[in-house]
């Protein structure tokens, strides 16, 4: 009996969140989550673009708790707003963002797509990206194309911190499968080294210094003598 309650309230959480989702827009929600109180029901929307999702005054969530309350039976819903400050640093946005760009675009465009992505999710401080698309690109075969830069975790302790998302395109040749992972600029990994800037400072002085010698090693310099009996025999030229 306990684990039928339990799958029927992971039933119903999937219901609610596709259901928000779908309501809401593609490429506006990062996750819904539900949390039971004594109170009610409190679902927590995070979203990039919490004026879309308010509405003005709060229409939009006015009916979006209707709507829940009176679909799903809940008893006392209450609607949560959680602000994502930088939506290139959160992978389901930027895996909805890449669907509806290749959407938009279409799927032959999907490399300029991937490589603009990466760059401005990198140039936002992330630590590492990995895109994934699969599917027809376009090609009369299903193939995979992957797209990373920087550092990123994918076994241990330091791979829990990685934010991985997944979404779906649907383009004239087919459905693409897009997944993304991103290691966020505050991860804490065990043996990642920073070099300090005055240890930096050293090590460039220390390589100039190098280079010197290697300079003086390869030149030589003439002994003393040599260089008298060159002048001795330069002025016996001229005075002949």
């Amino acid at each position: 009996m306990e684990e039928k309650k339990f799958v029927g309230f992971k039933k119903e959480e999937l219901g609610v969140k596709e259901y928000v989702k779908n309501a809401l827009g593609k490429g506006r929600i990062s996750n819904v989550s539900i949390e039971y109180t004594p109170l009610g029901e409190k679902i927590i929307i995070s979203t990039s673009k919490p004026g879309l999702v308010i509405g003005r005054r709060g229409e939009k969530i006015d009916e979006l708790t209707h709507v829940i309350k009176k679909k799903f039976h809940f008893d006392n819903p209450h609607i949560e707003i959680r602000e994502i400050k930088n939506h290139l640093l959160d992978a389901q946005l930027v895996a909805d963002e890449i669907g509806i760009a290749l959407e938009r675009d279409g799927s032959l465009k999907f490399k300029v797509i991937a490589y603009k992505m990466l760059q401005s999710i990198m140039n936002a401080g992330a630590l590492g990206v990995e895109i994934v698309l699969s599917g027809k690109l376009p090609s009369e075969r299903a193939r995979s194309w992957r797209f990373a830069q920087g550092y990123l975790k994918k076994t241990g302790d330091p791979a829990k911190v990685v934010d991985r998302a997944m979404s779906q395109a649907t383009t004239l040749p087919g459905v693409v499968g897009i997944k993304v992972s991103i290691l966020p600029p505050d991860a804490h990994i065990h043996d990642r080294i920073i070099i300090d800037s005055s240890v930096r400072e050293k090590i460039r002085k220390t390589s100039s210094d190098m280079e010197d010698l290697k300079k003086a090693v390869e030149t030589p310099e003439i002994p003393v003598q040599e260089q008298k009996k060159k002048k001795t025999k330069k002025s016996t030229k001229e005075s002949v």
